[in-house]
């Protein structure tokens, strides 16, 4: 088998039924987060036999931002890669939201609730900010999911796994 290779820039297409897909596109890579690939997903579902232009694609409506091995859902055939632009949007602003209580459990049940979050930046350092509030209740989950949950979210927007939530 060829090894799979992914380089920023990179548009992936996920079947979303029979009769739809959808895409997304890897961006960046955060140092911040186990230099991981960063992909955008984008909201416009098409029918399964379009041949969109990548432009079009890329200049969609973004559904969310997630932290992915691109190569890994590759290998396991969960997408194919479709091209490449360097249109890849402004990565700046784009904010993470993690938790010190994920994983925690109490007295046999995970801590449904916290107020240990961090926030960051692609390529920035971790903010302690404690309650999550404001803006930073917007901020995408940032750990590393896998390409099943990728998937999943763009299915049915959201994730299937368990996060402590902010309220």
């Amino acid at each position: 088998m060829a090894r799979a290779n992914t380089k920023i820039g990179d548009i992936f297409c996920v079947k979303i039924d029979d009769n739809s897909k959808k895409y997304f596109q890897y961006i960046v890579s955060d140092l911040t987060q186990l230099n991981s690939d960063v992909i955008r997903a984008f909201k416009k579902l098409y029918p399964a036999n379009a041949n969109p232009d990548l432009l079009e694609i890329v200049n969609g409506e973004v559904e969310f931002y997630a932290h992915c091995v691109t190569k890994l859902g590759l290998k396991m055939n969960l997408w194919e890669k479709v091209g490449n632009t360097t249109e890849i949007g402004n990565t700046a602003n784009i904010l993470f939201r993690g938790t010190s209580d994920y994983g925690v459990w109490i007295d046999d049940e995970p801590i449904r609730i916290s107020e240990k979050w961090y926030v960051w930046k692609i390529n920035e350092p971790f903010k302690d900010i404690g309650k999550l509030q404001n803006e930073n209740r917007k901020a995408e989950i940032g750990v590393v999911v896998n390409p099943y949950d990728v998937v999943e979210r763009m299915k049915t927007g959201k994730y299937s796994f368990f996060y402590p939530d902010f309220e």
